[in-house]
């Protein structure tokens, strides 16, 4: 005996109901759309850098405390709306676009997906050059000159932020998640030596892990960038956050170097999350980016107060 698929066609007062219940339902959503208007407003914008067409997203709150460029890390990364979003719903005004190659904005891209360095000097110098003309178009757009403009970014973004914020005297403070304080070969070296265990620490010591960074042979040939050399020329102020279990920057070494330029008088701060890895910015805890938020407000706030 064959099945018989059996076919339901509700009668007439049935679809009545349907239809009055889906008219109900999309008037309450609507209304309650119009009851909370957003807290920000966004605009798709397009920028030149270096003769490169760049596109990205202008995020302007109704009412602004501060204002920042988002830095990309390392990767084929696109604008951040996410993360520009949630900086938005708390008064800051964000420029996030696509970086140079990816997404709508033109150029070369250089990563080893593509097989070509990202990290020699010239492509991390270049890419500060975009972050400072995304700066510079970010403050075009503020009617308020008084607003005080800063780059935030994290993991690659720790090298590019200090070089953007060298070239451009509009960038008043830099938010850094886990960006290390070593030379881009010291980085790679302890990342080749951590090979992505995320049990590593469970395992080794800070001994092991600084005597690989200090010794090991590098595996490529590049001009290597060192971010102290340009912190200890800089004088805005700066917050570094990290995690204590992080396999790609080696931390406590960070934080010794960030410690050098504080005692010399730079106003460089850092947080330390002794659960968190690599990626504090995005991961399950939201206090991270609660704390970034709250230090560019505080920031904010003390320009205003002088």
């Amino acid at each position: 005996m064959k099945n018989k698929t059996t076919i339901f066609k509700p009668t007439l007062r049935a679809k009545k109901i349907y239809i009055c219940t889906l008219l109900i339902l999309l008037f309450s959503v609507s209304n309650y759309a119009s009851v909370i208007p957003p807290n920000f407003t966004t605009k798709e914008i397009k920028f030149i850098s270096e003769g490169v067409s760049l596109a990205g997203t202008l995020f302007t709150p109704n009412n602004i405390e501060a204002a920042v460029v988002i830095v990309h890390g390392s990767g084929q990364e696109k604008r951040m709306i996410d993360f520009a979003t949630i900086l938005a719903n708390n008064g800051i005004a964000v420029l996030t676009y696509d970086k140079r190659g990816v997404g709508e904005s033109a150029g070369v891209y250089a990563g080893p997906e593509v097989g070509t360095n990202n990290v020699d000097f010239s492509n991390l110098n270049l890419l500060s050059l975009d972050a400072s003309a995304a700066v510079n178009t970010l403050s075009k757009s503020l009617s308020n000159t008084k607003i005080p403009i800063g780059l935030i970014g994290g993991s690659q973004a720790g090298w590019i932020i200090p070089l953007a914020a060298q070239k451009n005297t509009k960038v008043k403070f830099m938010t850094v998640f886990s960006g290390a304080l070593i030379t881009v070969k010291e980085q790679l070296r302890f990342q080749f030596y951590t090979n992505g265990d995320q049990n590593f620490w469970d395992t080794h010591s800070e001994e092991e892990a600084r005597k690989h960074v200090f010794n090991d042979p590098d595996k490529y040939e590049f001009i290597d960038t060192n971010p102290n050399d340009i912190l200890s020329q800089l004088s805005i102020p700066g917050i570094w956050i990290f995690g204590a279990k992080d396999i790609q920057v080696p931390v406590k070494l960070s934080i010794e170097y960030l410690n050098v330029l504080k005692s010399k008088g730079k106003p460089y701060e850092y947080k330390l999350f002794p659960n968190l890895g690599h990626n504090t910015a995005f991961s399950d805890s939201e206090e991270p980016m609660n704390d970034a938020i709250n230090w560019i407000k505080y920031q904010s706030k003390l320009r205003h107060q002088k």
